[in-house]
C-alpha cells in the first residue's frame, strides 16, 4: 500500500496491501504504546473531556453574550428562515454586520434551547465538550490516514484505521491543547468544533474516495468512486456553513491527492525533462484522474465562493482601526512586517500555550513602524524556520517522511489563510479559536520531529523523549483545566486577559463594564479611565464612564467626555442620546432636543431615543409630543414598560380618561408582570365609575404579587366608593397590616368607619 511502501517512486503500488499487524519504522520508535483504534479513541475521548470538563457549569460569557443570549433566532417564536437570512450574531447582513454567516452553529443553539427548555447554560457547555471529544477521535483516524494510509485487517478482510502509535500521539497532543480552551469553554467557540468536524468527515471520505474502488485496500490516482467525492464536498458545504474556515478542506483534499495518492514531486516534476517525458506516456494512469478530482475541488471551491459573497451581499464587513490596526497600516513592507510578527505570535501561542488571553486588539500587540523594533527578529525567526521546513520539503526525493511534512505544514498553513489577512481583512488581530484546526499541524510537526529524532538515535534518547513527552501532555491537561475555570465568568476571564495583555483598553473597558454591572462603579470609573488613558478616543469608554458620571451628578465631565465621543464618531446614535440626556440635566432643552432628533437621524429605531425625547417634552409640558414620543417608543418595542406608564400617567393627568382606558388595556396584556401599572389603570376605571373593571384589574395584580401595600389600599377605596363596605373595610386592614404607618391608609379607614357608623 501506498502508505507503508518504501520505494521512492512518485506512483503507488496498486496491487499489494499492508496488514494491519504492520509499522513504519519511524513509528516503532515512537515512546508510545502500542493500541487497537478503539482502544486509541477511548484514551483520547476522555483526555479530551477531562481537560475540559470543569466548564461545564460556566456561564454565558464575553461573545456569548452577541452570539446566545441576545440573539433572537434561537427563540422558538422565531421564524426558522431567519436563522439563514441573519449572520452569526442574529443581525440583518447590512452594511453594520460583520457579515459571518453560520447558520448551522446558530441552528444548533436553537436545538440547545429547545432541549434546556430556555437559556441555560449548562447545556450548551455539554455539548462543546462533546464535541471536542468527538473531533479529537477524528482526528485520530485522519492522523492515521495521514500517516499510514488506510489498512486492511487481515483477519476480518475490513477496512480500518490503524491507530498507528504516531497517529494515537498526534491526538493526544490535539485533544489536551490549551489552545482549544476558547473554542470548547466558550460558547460561541461551537462554530469552530462543529466546522472541525464535518471538515475531518470531508477529508476522510475523499481520502477514501481515492481508494481503488475494485480492491480497496491502496490508492489508485487513476480511478476514484465518484460517490464518495460527491459526499465529501457535501460534507465540504455544511463545514462552510458552521464556520467560513470550512471551505479550505478543498486545499487540504488538494495537497494531499498531489502528494500521498500521486506522489508527485512538484519540483523534480517541473525540472526533470526525462520526468516529463514519462508524465506524459502515463498520463493515461494518474494525470486524468487528477484533473478530473481537482475540477470537481475547483467547482465545489467556486461555487462556494460565489454562494457566500451573495448571500452577503458581495461586500465585505466593514472594521474599524481598533479592531485589527496591523491591517491598516501604510506601505507593503510594514504590512508584511506586521502580518508575519502576528504570524509569529500564533505560532508561538501554539507552542506556549500559558500565553492565552481573550482579547488581542486594542494595543495589546503594538503596531511595527520601525525597522529598529527588536520585534523584527520574530519575523526572522519564522522566515527561517519555515524556510528550513520547506527546503527539506523539496529536496531529494519524496520520501514517506517528506509526504508528512508536506501535509503536516498544509494542514498548519491552510485553515489558518482566513485570517491572515492576506485575502481580506478580519475584525481580530490574534483569535486563539482559528487555531483549533492548525493545531492539528502543529501536533504532527512535532511528533514526526519526535519520531526523526528517536529513529536516528534509538534507544539513547526514547527515555528522555518519552518523559518528555509525558511532562508536556501532563503540563497541557492543567493548563487546559486551568484555562477553563477562567472561562466559567467574566471577571476571572478578563482578569486574566489583562495580566497577559496590560496594554489591552478593550480588556480594561470590559472589566469596568462588569464591575459597573455588578454595581462596583468605583472600580468600573478607574477602569474606564484606564482604558481612555490607554486609548484616549474608546468610543464605548467614552459613553460608559459618562453615563456613571451622569448618575453621580457630575454632568459638566459627562457632557465633554461625550462630546469627545461624537468628535471621534459623529455617527453614533448612543452618543448623541446621551448627550441629550446630559444637557436635559444641565437645563439646556434646546440642545438636548436637538440630540435626540440627531440621534434619531442616524437611527430612527433607537427606542431609548423615543423615550428620553418624551421624557424632555414630558418635563417641558409639551404632553401632545411627549404622548407621541412614548407612542413611537412603544411601537418599535411593544414591551417598553416606561414609555407605557409614562404615557398613561400624563393622559391621566390630562384627563383624557377614556384614551387612558384604551392605552392601559394594550399594556397589561403586554405587560403581564407590571403589577404597578395594572394598578394605575384600575385607578382611572374607579375615577370613571367603571368598578367592576377596576376591581379585576385590582384582584389579577395581587394574584401575581400580594404583597404591596398601595394596591390593598386602593382596591379599599375601590369598594368604598362602589358601596361594598365589609370588602373596603377588609382590604384596607390588609394594607394597614402591610404598612401599618401609612398616613393615607388611616385616614381611608377612619372614612369607611364614619360611612359605617363604627368611628374608632
Amino acid at each position: 500500500m501506498m502508505a507503508t511502501s518504501t520505494s521512492t517512486s512518485r506512483f503507488p503500488k496498486t496491487d499489494g496491501h499492508v496488514s494491519s499487524h504492520q509499522q513504519p519504522e519511524w513509528d516503532d520508535a515512537l515512546p508510545v504504546p502500542k493500541l487497537s483504534f478503539s482502544e486509541a479513541s477511548v484514551l483520547v475521548f476522555c483526555l479530551a473531556v477531562l481537560c475540559f470538563a470543569n466548564s461545564h457549569d460556566g456561564a454565558f460569557i464575553f461573545d456569548d453574550l452577541s452570539a446566545v443570549t441576545t440573539n433572537k433566532d434561537l427563540l422558538p417564536e422565531s421564524p426558522l428562515a431567519n436563522i439563514f437570512a441573519h449572520d452569526f450574531w442574529g443581525h440583518k447582513l447590512d452594511n453594520r454586520s460583520h457579515k459571518s454567516y453560520r447558520p448551522l452553529t446558530v441552528m444548533t443553539y436553537r436545538w440547545n434551547y429547545a432541549w434546556a427548555g430556555g437559556l441555560h447554560p449548562r447545556g450548551f457547555h455539554v455539548v462543546n465538550i462533546v464535541l471536542h471529544g468527538l473531533v479529537s477521535v477524528i482526528f485520530l483516524a485522519v492522523f492515521s490516514v495521514l500517516m499510514s494510509g488506510y489498512q486492511v485487517d487481515q483477519e476480518s478482510a475490513r477496512l480500518v484505521f490503524a491507530s498507528p502509535r504516531a497517529a494515537l500521539l498526534c491526538a493526544v497532543l490535539f485533544a489536551v491543547h490549551p489552545i482549544h480552551t476558547e473554542s470548547v469553554a466558550g460558547v460561541v467557540g461551537r462554530a469552530d468544533l462543529l466546522c472541525a468536524l464535518t471538515f475531518l468527515l470531508s477529508f476522510l471520505l475523499y481520502a477514501r474516495a481515492c481508494l481503488s474502488p475494485t480492491s480497496m485496500v491502496s490508492y489508485r490516482p487513476e480511478s476514484f468512486s465518484l460517490v464518495s467525492l460527491l459526499a465529501s464536498m457535501c460534507l465540504c458545504v455544511v463545514s462552510t456553513f458552521c464556520k467560513e474556515q470550512g471551505i479550505t478542506v478543498i486545499g487540504i483534499c488538494s495537497v494531499y491527492d498531489i502528494i500521498m495518492v500521486c506522489r508527485v514531486h512538484p519540483v523534480q516534476w517541473l525540472s526533470n525533462r526525462k520526468h516529463r517525458v514519462k508524465d506524459k506516456q502515463e498520463m493515461n494512469l494518474w494525470i486524468k484522474g487528477l484533473l478530473k478530482r481537482h475540477i470537481i475541488l475547483f467547482l465545489t471551491g467556486v461555487s462556494l465562493l460565489f454562494t457566500r459573497l451573495r448571500i452577503i451581499g458581495f461586500a465585505t464587513p466593514k472594521f474599524t482601526l481598533e479592531d485589527n490596526p496591523h491591517s491598516f497600516v501604510n506601505g507593503t513592507i510594514s504590512k508584511i512586517l506586521n502580518y508575519n510578527y502576528i504570524y509569529a505570535i500564533n505560532v508561538w501561542l501554539l507552542l506556549n500555550p500559558w500565553w492565552l488571553c481573550c482579547d488581542w486588539s486594542m494595543g495589546c500587540i503594538p503596531v511595527i513602524t520601525s525597522l529598529a523594533d527588536p520585534r523584527i527578529l520574530a519575523d526572522i525567526a519564522l522566515w527561517v524556520g519555515f524556510g528550513v521546513l520547506f527546503c527539506h520539503c523539496f529536496h531529494g526525493e519524496l520520501s514517506r517522511d517528506r509526504r508528512i511534512l508536506i501535509t503536516s505544514l498544509a494542514v498548519l498553513g491552510i485553515p489558518f489563510l482566513p485570517a491572515s489577512n492576506l485575502f481580506f481583512r478580519v475584525g481580530f488581530v490574534i483569535a486563539e479559536r482559528n487555531l483549533y484546526l492548525s493545531c492539528a499541524g502543529f501536533c504532527m510537526l512535532v511528533v514526526l520531529g519526535a519520531g526523526q529524532i528517536c529513529h536516528q538515535l534509538y534507544p539513547t534518547t526514547k527515555k528522555c523523549v518519552s518523559v518528555g513527552f509525558i511532562v508536556i501532555i501532563l503540563l497541557f491537561i492543567l493548563r487546559s483545566m486551568e484555562r477553563s475555570k477562567d472561562f466559567r465568568g467574566e471577571v476571572a476571564l478578563f482578569t486574566s486577559g489583562a495580566n497577559v495583555c496590560p496594554l489591552n483598553a478593550k480588556i480594561h473597558y470590559n472589566i469596568g463594564n462588569v464591575q459597573d454591572q455588578n454595581n462596583n462603579t468605583d472600580i468600573a470609573i478607574g477602569e474606564y479611565r484606564l482604558a481612555l488613558k490607554l486609548h484616549p478616543q474608546y468610543h464605548a469608554a467614552l459613553i460608559n464612564l459618562a453615563v456613571i458620571l451622569r448618575k453621580r451628578d457630575n454632568a459638566l465631565e459627562a457632557k465633554e467626555l461625550l462630546e469627545r465621543a461624537i468628535g471621534h464618531r459623529p455617527d453614533s446614535e448612543e452618543a448623541w442620546m446621551n448627550l441629550g440626556i446630559v444637557q436635559a440635566q444641565l437645563n439646556e432643552p434646546e440642545t438636548s432636543e436637538a440630540s435626540f432628533l440627531r440621534a434619531l437621524q442616524l437611527h430612527s429605531a433607537c427606542t431609548d431615543c423615543h423615550y428620553n425625547l418624551g421624557n424632555l417634552y414630558k418635563f417641558l409640558g409639551r404632553h401632545e409630543d411627549a404622548i407621541t414620543a412614548y407612542r413611537n417608543a412603544t411601537q418599535i418595542s411593544p414591551t417598553h414598560a416606561g414609555a407605557w406608564k409614562n404615557s398613561f400617567l400624563i393622559l391621566d393627568q390630562l384627563g383624557k380618561y377614556d384614551q387612558a382606558i384604551v392605552a392601559g388595556r394594550k399594556a397589561v396584556v403586554l405587560l403581564p408582570e407590571e403589577t404597578g401599572l395594572m394598578a394605575r389603570v384600575a385607578s382611572v376605571y374607579v375615577k370613571v365609575r367603571m368598578y367592576q373593571e377596576g376591581e379585576q384589574l385590582f384582584l389579577k395584580a395581587l394574584r401575581r404579587d400580594n404583597s404591596k401595600y398601595y394596591i390593598h389600599h386602593n382596591l379599599g377605596v375601590l369598594y368604598t366608593q362602589w358601596g361594598q363596605l365589609d370588602k373596603a373595610e377588609a382590604s384596607l386592614l390588609l394594607a394597614q397590616k402591610l404598612n401599618p404607618n401609612d398616613p393615607l391608609i388611616r385616614n381611608s379607614l377612619q372614612q369607611l368607619h364614619s360611612n359605617m357608623g363604627k368611628v374608632k
